[in-house]
């Protein structure tokens, strides 16, 4: 496989560590700028909420230019995004750099699968996309716990400007390694709307937007959660962290080869029963032996990274020949659950306590459940009515 792919992992790894990194420094933040968590988690809301609508738009914005040229510029963009956050001591000033870092560094992603793609043998072309995934996903167990170590040890903003750092190193390594590579056409706004009309893939992305909102509910408050019902040290939670991370990126791989044994619609259901379980039994960690709070935490790590393979493959089965544009598209309103999520935690977190983000969230994912069962009937009734 072309190792020019390596390159652009390493920046799908950097755009994952700014997304998922909040989550982990949010209470340094909120001590630092004199705000509540709930405000804080406004900066999750609103990068996620910026990342799902920005994708769709700047790809047909820059349709018509030099892939690579849109690449470096983009990436220029998401390095003076963090040295804005970097820099920032307001709520307002960090709040633009974070907007800014969604907009350019949801263009990034996508174009470093895109551009992937096209530098490899047809028959790479799936390992090719399945390495930028793992790049983004490996920022959970690498980048966020070393962000989380950085941000206790020397500050929160260090942790972005080590970030804008890092973005100029990749900078330098495409502008060496990379070749120009001429537009092509995208897909109309107008097609990726109709798309959704579909009943059965509007069941479908509404599970993707209310499994996502489920989960956030309490993940983006992971380091709260953490202190408040384990009393975890700053060390301990960098650890879990780790451990998180090694899940997660375990269950994507699950979620991929589940899909293949059985057929996905199966699968989903499969998967978000114990998901939604898990959710409802960590806030009773602080009453579990440590051993078992972490087995049942790496079990939730495991299934919430689960469900997008799951759902992408659903897709995939179910609409094969608008598969490219329904999964774009749920990427976006995974981003909006994300958004969802953390609002919803926030508000928890304000009117009650951090230990109840569980449960409501596991009432999310099973209204999830709910959605994902209609798009399985659906699915049936429009197979019987073929037959």
């Amino acid at each position: 496989m072309n190792k020019k792919v390596y390159v652009l992992a390493i920046a799908a790894f950097v755009v994952g560590t700014v997304e998922l990194i909040l989550g982990g420094i949010l209470d340094l933040i909120a001590e630092d700028l004199h705000i509540t968590l709930t405000k804080a988690g406004y900066f999750i809301s609103m990068f996620s909420l910026v990342y799902a609508i920005s994708a769709p738009i700047l790809l047909n914005v820059t349709a018509k230019y030099e892939r690579k040229k849109v690449y470096m510029w983009s990436l220029f963009m998401f390095m003076i995004s963090n040295v804005i956050s970097g820099l920032s001591h307001s709520f307002g000033m960090l709040m633009l750099g974070r907007a800014l870092g969604a907009a350019t560094g949801s263009l990034i992603f996508v174009l470093s699968l895109t551009m992937a793609a096209r530098i490899v043998k047809p028959e790479y072309k799936g390992r090719a996309v399945g390495t930028i995934t793992m790049g983004g996903s490996a920022s959970l167990i690498v980048g966020v716990p070393l962000g989380i170590f950085i941000g206790n040890a020397a500050g929160w903003r260090e942790v972005f400007l080590l970030i804008a750092v890092l973005t100029g190193i990749v900078m330098v390594a495409v502008g060496f390694t990379m070749g120009r590579m001429q537009p092509v056409p995208a897909v109309p706004l107008r097609k990726q709307f109709t798309a959704l009309m579909n009943p059965q893939m509007a069941a479908i992305h509404l599970t993707t937007l209310l499994v996502l909102a489920g989960h956030l509910t309490m993940y983006a408050y992971f380091t709260p959660f953490l202190q408040e019902t384990i009393g975890a040290s700053s060390t301990m939670v960098t650890w879990v962290y780790v451990m998180f991370g090694i899940a997660a990126v375990a269950g994507g791989g699950m979620g991929g080869a589940l899909s293949d044994r059985i057929h996905p619609a199966k699968a989903i259901v499969g998967v978000l029963i114990p998901f939604m379980a898990s959710m409802a039994i960590v806030p009773f960690s602080g009453e579990m032996p440590l051993i078992l709070c972490m087995l049942l935490l790496g079990v939730w790590g495991a299934l919430s990274w689960t469900v997008t393979p799951v759902q992408n493959s659903l897709i995939i089965k179910s609409a094969p020949a608008e598969a490219e544009t329904l999964i774009s598209t749920n990427s976006g309103i995974a981003h909006a659950g994300i958004a969802l999520g953390t609002f919803i935690g926030g508000q928890v977190i304000e009117r009650s306590s951090v230990v109840y983000t569980g449960w409501v969230g596991a009432v999310l994912v099973l209204l999830g459940l709910l959605t994902a069962l209609y798009a399985i009937r659906r699915r049936e009734q429009t197979v019987r009515t073929v037959s």
